[in-house]
C-alpha cells in the first residue's frame, strides 16, 4: 500500500517480485467509508467504480472483496447475495 494525498493505492505482490496495481481508495473524511476505483491495465489507470451495494463508496474490505472477485473471476466477490 502506498499513499499520495487522500489516495491509498493497493498493489498485489507476486512471488517473483512482480507488482500488480489492483485498486485505489479515496479518503472521504471517514475511516470506514472510502471512495473506490479499480485499476484498468487497458487504460493504465484507475476508473471510479461502484461496489456491489450500489454505492460509489464503502469500507476498504468491500473494495478488496470486489476487486479480488473480479480479478479472480469469482462473481460472489462483486455481486450481492439474494435478499430472500
Amino acid at each position: 500500500m502506498r499513499y499520495r494525498g487522500v489516495l491509498a493505492y493497493i498493489d498485489g505482490h507476486l512471488s517473483d517480485g512482480t507488482i500488480l496495481p489492483l485498486y485505489r481508495l479515496r479518503y472521504n473524511g471517514s475511516a470506514s467509508i472510502w471512495g473506490f476505483a479499480i485499476y484498468l491495465a487497458s487504460r493504465d489507470g484507475y476508473e471510479d467504480n461502484i461496489l456491489p451495494s450500489g454505492l460509489p463508496a464503502g469500507s476498504p474490505e468491500e473494495a478488496l472483496d470486489c476487486v479480488c472477485g473480479r480479478y479472480l473471476d469469482d462473481p460472489t466477490g462483486w455481486s450481492l447475495p439474494p435478499t430472500n
